[in-house]
């Protein structure tokens, strides 16, 4: 299954580590991480899963992929900038929100757009949004929806 993580490139010490600790978690559920591939929460994410020999893989804005994080798999270069973020969405199968701002909140809205999952730990207050406290309850809460 591909868990999208989506966040802020920029984010404070508590939402790094609460990404880092569900990148541990995803990987360890043998899933595969889609981010969009550059610092902060998707830094965070990817260097849990690599901790735990997970995949990840980022689908990055730039033609070059210079911004790519060093815990990344497999490196998609878009050109597309923030249009690249419905990508993300489209080859993901439930998404978890860390934190984030308005980059996460356009991914947040194609998502439920979509009718794709969206979990949120500390993030937007939006109506289909599942809240939920860490990312235990994050995994917890996608093996009950039965995605898998």
């Amino acid at each position: 299954m591909n868990i999208g993580v989506i966040g802020g490139y920029k984010c404070s010490k508590k939402s790094y580590q609460l990404a880092y600790n569900l990148g541990r978690l995803i990987a360890k559920e043998g899933w595969v991480v889609i981010c969009g591939g550059g610092l902060g929460v998707m830094e965070a994410v990817c260097k849990g899963a690599k901790e735990e020999g997970g995949l990840t893989c980022g689908i990055l804005p730039s033609y070059t992929g210079e911004e790519a994080n060093s815990y990344l798999d497999i490196k998609l270069p878009t050109g597309l900038g923030y249009a690249r973020n419905i990508l993300i969405i489209r080859t993901s199968d439930v998404l978890i929100a860390v934190d984030g701002k308005y980059g996460t909140l356009s991914e947040i809205a194609f998502a439920l757009n979509e009718g794709k999952p969206v979990l949120g730990i500390d993030t937007w207050d939006i109506k289909g949004i599942i809240k939920v406290k860490d990312p235990q309850e994050a995994i917890r809460k996608i093996k009950h929806l039965r995605l898998i």
